[in-house]
């Protein structure tokens, strides 16, 4: 049985571009076979809870079981020929993932014709594969259209250099959604166009820092990946709002394991990331005001004059920014930022920075230290400070609370939940009070007409409103959160 790390690169495309990727990539003998596979699990899911997936492959009357298990771009990888059809539940490391006697069923089928080559390039051995066909659960079925890039040997850095190389050939981008997702969210009844949230970042207790960090950025650039394959397919509000909190999450992140990052790419990795935020943020600040402000004001006894008209110029201001935000995540500028970021989070100089490979639970305490000292002095200003204060003030909850939710699981769940419940209060009222002050200009960039612009100002007028009693409440959550005993303590 074969068993280790797979490191490997998936990208999204349709299928007219194919070609153009097989004819740019280094020459090499060409294999095409169709691949069938039947996934399997058992009634309770309890390989999909455990992050696994296990799946049976035929080729030619030859079957081969293959269990994965991790999340982002290096995974692990068991894999053994079988002789049935059904899996050896004997086969390490499933005995450890499934109870005792546990039963495993057919989830869900994958077929796709592969198109194979693998070959030397820049001291590296790659396989590529260009997969095209479906995966069907229930009743359901969602195509595919992928390119892969795994690494046999040699240098990780190679295969980011063809993916380079390969996307200026045909527009790749670069996904982290396995098949066996799809299927799982297929037979799941997710809708194929559902925006996706961060999700649980996972990495063992005995971690260094660099692993950690890799696990919490490739978390996001999952997340950011997934919410921008949303958008350019059908954009919408909570698409936006997830790539931005992907994108946030990231950022964040290169704050939290600041002492550790250094060298060549870092900066270029940080003004990416402010310019993919800055696409969206229009298309955000008109979807709160429409869905916070205007609705309530529509479902209220006593709507402004102009409300339709308000309504008519809010909704196709949105569609606007919704269009800008997802022709910029089908910009060249983007597929090349998801690949600079992967290679650098993956293979950067920071790696071999001092600290890089100490335990991440050592480090995870002093970096949430530094994030509660500086939300402390942000707060002492904002209690009786101005919209700037607690603009800062919010940000630097935002930024513990990532931290908080990244280093989670080094920690009880219990205490930890209770600290985010407090620092989640503080955040909403921060938020209502950032909405207020972003509305204003929001509204004056539209260029409403006077029917419009009259119910526009009511709005935010009855909005301001509120400003007194949202400031105690954003200073009363900051009262509780700083008399809650920090669990990293």
């Amino acid at each position: 049985m074969s068993d280790g790390r797979e490191i490997e690169l998936k990208f999204a495309c349709t299928p007219e571009d194919l070609a153009a990727v097989l004819a740019a990539a280094p020459a090499g003998d060409d294999e095409t076979r169709e691949l069938i596979s039947v996934y399997f699990d058992t009634p309770d899911l309890a390989l999909q809870k455990a992050g696994a997936s296990l799946r049976v492959r035929e080729h030619k009357g030859r079957r081969v079981q293959t269990l994965k298990r991790g999340q982002g771009l290096v995974r692990e990888e068991h894999e053994a020929p079988i002789e049935g059809l059904a899996p050896d539940p004997a086969l390490d490391p499933l005995p450890q993932l499934l109870p005792q006697g546990a039963d495993l069923k057919p989830a869900f089928n994958v077929r796709v014709v592969r198109r194979q080559r693998t070959f030397r390039y820049k001291g590296a051995e790659i396989e590529l594969a260009l997969d095209q066909g479906e995966v069907s659960g229930g009743e359901r079925k969602s195509p595919i259209c992928e390119v892969e890039l795994e690494l046999k040997s040699g240098p990780p850095v190679a295969l980011f250099a063809l993916a380079r190389e390969l996307s200026g050939a045909a527009p790749l981008y670069l996904a982290f959604e396995s098949k066996a997702a799809r299927g799982q969210d297929l037979v799941a009844g997710e809708p194929l166009t559902a925006a996706l949230k961060g999700g649980k970042v996972e990495f063992p207790a005995q971690a260094t820092v660099a692993e950690a960090f890799r696990a919490v950025a490739g978390r996001a650039l999952a997340q950011i990946a997934a919410n921008a394959a949303v958008l350019r397919e059908a954009p919408q509000a909570e698409a936006v709002h997830q790539l931005r909190v992907g994108a946030r999450r990231f950022r964040s992140a290169l704050t939290t394991f600041k002492p550790v990052l250094e060298g060549e790419g870092l900066e270029t990795v940080k003004a990416d990331l402010k310019w993919l935020s800055g696409t969206c943020d229009t298309a955000r600040n008109l979807d709160v005001f429409a869905d916070e402000t205007v609705q309530a004001a529509e479902a209220g006894d006593h709507p402004p004059p102009g409300m339709k008209a308000l309504r008519s110029a809010i909704d196709l201001a949105r569609l606007a920014a919704w269009k800008h935000a997802a022709e910029s995540c089908a910009s060249e500028r983007f597929r090349g930022l998801m690949i600079d970021a992967a290679a650098w989070v993956e293979t950067g100089e920071w790696m071999e920075a001092p600290g890089a490979g100490e335990p991440a639970h050592r480090f995870a305490r002093h970096a949430l230290k530094r994030h509660r000292k500086k939300l402390e002095k942000r707060g002492d200003r904002a209690r009786d400070g101005d919209d700037t204060d607690r603009h800062h003030l919010r940000i630097e909850a935002k930024k513990l609370r990532y931290a908080a939710e990244a280093f989670a699981g080094l920690y009880g769940d219990k205490s930890v939940q209770r600290y985010l419940r407090h620092l989640k209060d503080l955040q909403d009222a921060l938020g209502q009070l950032n909405d207020i002050v972003t509305a204003e200009p929001t509204i004056a960039g539209l260029g409403l007409a006077s029917d419009a612009a009259f119910a526009a100002g009511e709005l935010v007028g009855r909005r301001s409103t509120t400003k007194p009693e949202l400031i105690k409440q954003a200073n009363k959550a900051l009262e509780r959160l700083e008399a809650t005993e920090p669990f990293w303590d």
